[in-house]
Formats: C-alpha cells, sequence, structure tokens
C-alpha cells in the first residue's frame, strides 16, 4: 500500500533507556531478586544465566490434528514443550479424553536467531491443550516456562457437524460441536506508530484476544520493516505519541539483523505476546516485511536505503518472517541459496491450505512473492498477482473441497484501487471498469474456474487498506460477469496508520454495502476508533456471522451468510 509517513518519522532518534527497559522486561523476576538468606550468590547467577523467551510463544497453522508450536530463547538451547489436554476452565483431563505429551525440538541457534519450532501431530481433534516452552542450555539447565494454550480444530470426518468421540475437553465420548469462531487483520506498527505503553500498548490485539477465537489471521503487513519508529511523533492535534525504540527500528531494515529485529520489536508488546500465546496463528506476509509495494526484480529509488536490490532484502526479510512464523508447511520452510545462477530471486512457497473441520478450509494466499511490476496493469494479455503455479493450485484445492465455507486469505484486496504513485498499479485492479485486463485477467480465470467447478461458498478476507468495509460482487453490476456471486471484506489496521477509503474498480461489479476509514490519512492509533478488526463465527447451523470490529471491540457491521447448497 502506498501510504505517507508522518513528518516527524524520519528523525532517527534511539532512546538507549528504552533498549534497556525491554531487556529487563525479558528477565524473569526472580533473576533480579538479591540472594534470599541461605542462598548463594552463585546460585542466584545460575538464575540469572538462565535461557528465558524474551519473545514469548506461539502456535500456528492448527487443524484437526496438529500444530506448530513455536518460540524463541534468549540463547542457544534446545526447545522443550510439554502438552496436556485440558477442559474449558483448564482443569487437566483425567481417564477419557486425557492426553500428555513430552515433545523435544531442534535446538535454537544464532543462525536462526535463537528461534525453534517442533510440529505436533498425531493430536486428537477438538481439544483443548495447555502449552509450556522451555528450553535446555548446552549444559541440561532448565530455562524460563511460559504457558499458553490452543485448541484443534473440529475432526475433518464429522457429519452433520457433530465429532465421533472423545477429544471435546469434557472428558467424555460425547459429540463434540463444530461451531469455532475466528479474527482477522493486518497492519503492525506501521507509518512510525509503535508500541506506546501509555495508552496500553496495542490494544487491538487486546480486542481480538478479549472475543476469545480459535485462531487468527495475520493478513499480512505484520512489521512495517521501512517504516523508523522514533521515541516521540507529534499528533495532528498536537499530542505527543510516545514510542518503545530498539536500534533495529530506528532506520529501514537491510541487514538480517535489521529485519529480525523489527520482529522482535513488535513482541515487545504485551497485548501482542498474550494473543499468541493462546490463539493459534495463520501468517501471511505482504510488502513492509520488505519495503513498500515491493515486487521482484525491482531496483528501489529510496535514498534511505544504502542497499538498493529489492531481492536481497526480500531474501532477508523472507528469513527474519518465516523464523518468527509458526508456519507449518515444510515446503514454506526458508532455506538458504534463495537465487539461482543468474541472481534471480527464488521463493519457497508459503501460500497453503489449513483445514479447520467439516464447516471450514483455509487457503493462504502469496499475492507479493510471484507479483509482477507494477504498471497501470491495462495490458491486453495475463500479467502476474499469483503465479500460474499458485493459479492452478488455488482453483484444484478450493474446487476439491468438501468444507461449507472456503474462505480465501488474500493479502492484496480485489477491486480496490491500491495506486503505487500517480500511475502505476500495487493490487489487482487498474483503474479501469471494462473488461479484464493485466492482473485482472488471472483473477478472472480463478472465478470462472469455481463457476464452472461448481465451487460454493468462497469469501474472501483481506487487510492492507488500513480500513474495514464489506464489498459484495456480482455479475449483473460486471463487466465480466462468468463468476458467481461472493463476498470479500476487509479488517485493518490493528496498529497502524488509519487511512482511505479508496476507490473501486468495477470490473468485477463490487457493491460497496460499508465502510469506515480514518478521520484523516495517517491518523493515529490513540484513541482505536478507526483501527479494525474482522470476527467470524461459524454456527452449529453452519452460518457464518462476520462482525467488523474496532480496538476498543466496539461492532461497527454485521453480516450473516448463510450456506448455498
Amino acid at each position: 500500500m502506498t501510504e505517507n509517513f508522518p513528518a516527524s518519522v524520519s528523525r532517527r532518534t534511539v532512546v538507549k533507556g528504552s533498549v534497556l527497559a525491554a531487556a529487563l522486561a525479558s528477565v524473569p523476576a526472580a533473576a533480579a531478586q538479591a540472594a534470599a538468606p541461605g542462598q548463594s550468590s552463585a546460585g542466584v547467577a545460575l538464575v540469572r544465566n538462565r535461557l528465558t523467551l524474551p519473545s514469548g510463544i506461539a502456535t500456528g497453522d492448527v487443524t484437526s490434528d496438529s500444530a506448530v508450536l513455536w518460540s524463541r530463547a534468549s540463547g542457544a538451547g534446545r526447545m522443550t514443550a510439554v502438552l496436556r489436554a485440558v477442559d474449558d476452565a483448564g482443569q487437566v483431563l483425567r481417564g477419557r479424553g486425557a492426553f500428555e505429551r513430552v515433545l523435544r525440538g531442534p535446538r535454537a541457534t544464532q543462525a536462526s536467531d535463537f528461534t525453534a519450532k517442533i510440529h505436533a501431530g498425531n493430536l486428537p481433534s477438538n481439544t483443548r491443550f495447555a502449552l509450556e516452552i522451555s528450553f535446555e542450555d548446552d549444559g541440561g539447565a532448565a530455562g524460563e516456562t511460559v504457558s499458553g494454550s490452543f485448541r484443534t480444530a473440529p475432526d475433518t470426518g464429522t457429519v452433520n457437524g457433530k465429532g465421533r468421540t472423545g477429544g471435546t475437553g469434557t472428558g467424555g465420548d460425547v459429540p463434540a460441536s463444530s461451531a469455532q469462531s475466528f479474527v482477522w487483520t493486518g497492519d503492525t506498527a506501521g507509518q512510525g506508530w509503535g508500541i506506546n505503553e501509555e495508552i496500553g500498548g496495542m490494544r487491538g490485539y487486546l480486542a481480538m484476544h478479549q472475543t476469545r477465537p480459535d485462531f487468527f489471521i495475520h493478513s499480512g503487513d505484520t512489521i512495517y520493516a521501512d517504516g523508523p519508529i522514533v521515541e516521540t511523533v507529534t499528533e495532528k492535534d498536537g499530542q505527543v505519541w510516545k514510542n518503545l525504540v530498539t536500534e533495529e527500528v530506528s532506520k529501514v531494515a537491510e541487514t538480517l539483523t535489521e529485519f529480525r529485529g523489527r520482529h522482535r520489536y513488535n513482541s515487545m508488546d504485551a497485548n501482542m505476546r498474550a494473543l499468541f500465546a493462546d490463539v493459534p496463528v495463520i501468517a501471511q506476509w505482504d510488502d513492509h516485511e520488505t519495503h513498500n509495494n515491493w515486487y521482484p526484480g525491482q531496483i528501489l529509488d529510496d535514498s534511505r536505503y544504502t542497499v538498493r536490490d529489492v531481492n536481497t532484502l526480500a531474501a532477508r526479510g523472507r528469513q527474519a518472517w518465516q523464523e518468527n512464523m509458526p508456519i507449518a508447511d515444510s515446503s514454506a520452510l526458508w532455506r538458504p541459496g534463495t537465487f539461482d545462477d543468474a541472481g534471480t530471486y527464488q521463493p519457497a512457497r508459503i501460500y497453503r491450505k489449513i483445514s479447520r473441520g467439516p464447516q471450514l478450509d483455509i487457503f493462504c494466499l502469496d499475492m507479493r512473492t510471484y507479483k509482477s511490476p507494477n504498471t497501470d496493469g491495462k495490458e491486453p494479455y495475463t500479467t502476474s498477482i499469483l503465479g500460474q503455479e499458485q493459479v492452478d493450485w488455488l482453483i484444484s484445492e478450493v474446487s476439491k473441497s468438501k468444507a461449507t465455507w472456503k474462505v480465501i486469505a488474500n493479502d492484496l484486496p480485489l477491486g480496490v484501487v491500491v495506486p503505487d504513485g500517480p500511475v502505476n498499479e500495487e493490487s489487482v485492479s487498474n483503474r479501469d471498469p471494462g473488461a479484464p485486463l493485466g492482473r485482472e485477467l488471472e483473477l478472472a480465470g480463478v472465478f470462472s474456474a469455481f463457476k464452472r467447478n461448481g465451487v460454493k461458498n468462497t469469501v474472501w478476507l483481506t487487510a492492507d487498506v488500513h480500513y474495514c468495509a464489506a464489498h459484495h460482487y456480482s455479475p449483473e453490476r460486471a463487466a465480466f460477469t462468468d463468476f458467481d456471486p461472493f463476498w470479500e471484506f476487509v479488517a485493518g489496521p490493528i496498529a497502524a496508520g488509519s487511512f482511505g477509503p479508496n476507490a473501486m474498480d468495477g470490473t468485477f461489479g463490487p457493491e460497496v454495502v460499508f465502510s469506515k476509514s480514518g478521520r484523516f490519512a495517517g491518523e493515529s492509533p490513540r484513541d482505536g476508533e478507526n483501527q479494525f478488526f474482522g470476527h467470524v463465527q461459524l454456527g452449529e447451523d453452519n452460518s457464518f456471522t462476520v462482525s467488523l470490529r474496532n480496538a476498543n471491540g466496539a461492532t461497527v457491521f454485521s453480516k450473516v451468510l448463510t450456506p448455498q447448497r
């Protein structure tokens, strides 16, 4: 997205006191205390030197029988996770339904920025787990333990919303509910609005957490690698916004260390850490994990950068992002050698399907890695936003899906005009309401295939444009008519500047049923009124209730969808 930064963001002030405070905050309380009577100073030193988990813990890509467990240690050590089945009150289950497992994971080293993941499989469905993660140092000493929880999805073999047996969180052999809920949003710590502890930090993450969702889709812009964060920003009304700052966020990210530092910075927010500990994440990336509106092969014209080759920046940004996101698909794991012999960027695949039981499949798109250069979008031939391999995958997997609802998580909106400068376009649309051209041709092929294959009940969810909206697409309003009607819902930002609303492109017949945006471009997150997330409740009757909410938890729009047969 093309965005304006507050004027004072260009200052590269680093507040060392904030860095020290953040470091101290990651040290357990016991380590900061003097030796108790009878306790040796050597014992206190041992506690002080034990491995901690300064970025908390997270789970991700949770299905009916698997989960990815993630954390980052303060130094080299081996990850250990303990899983116990619990009831909804958090009490460990005994007898039927009981489940306990200790998992030994990989060794976290400097090569991965001391992050590590465990792929936990063969888990019972529709079961809540209490989770404990810790690291052992090379001498075998146990470090700090951080606790969290997550629930596996309903069994994909359930019929008419009823589970088979067990795994209900009740301890009995009874039918399981298929109802579940989730939230989505994007855009964290953008436009210079970082962690402001005077207002309670990133309050939007608290508001999402309070809805008690079963999982969270982060729709991209998980960091703003291209947006420096400084100690203070004067808002339009004269109030002074006070950020926590670190050295890595004081300038645009170019080195791997600086990209990693962006992720570490966001995890300093207590609200974000708490959500990630209790709510599984399905993570996407977009442009700001690297640079605003980037595409492969681009050479930046940005005086803030000494590294102008976006492929080099993207490889570093991608590594840092994947180190810090609990992604399950082994083909999505970053690997060295992301350039071929000709120096061309060779991406690893991160688009993927997450099965959430008989009601729901999630299809996570990657609309950044395979993107064609940003032009006016009016080429009379197909240009890429997904790439042919991803297009084929999407058509095949959605067409094969037996789930009632097929949610397509698109990290760029479909019909929203997203300019990249005065002429070029960043997303799918091209500002021309006529027949599909350029990138629109690729999406037209997807929509036509869905219709041809009889696909029903697709819903597209996105963020990116920093406001919330509900869009209904229908052929009777469109220049291109070979598709079935569908909904797209937009929700964001969660902790960044507010913008919008944007113009719409009429090629696929969108109707703006609702939109709400900031009072002015770049509005701060201070009062939370124009920071947004989406919430979906899947009912036992297969209803799909979407609500758009602000960072204070207030619902600003709601729509109930019922499935087509």
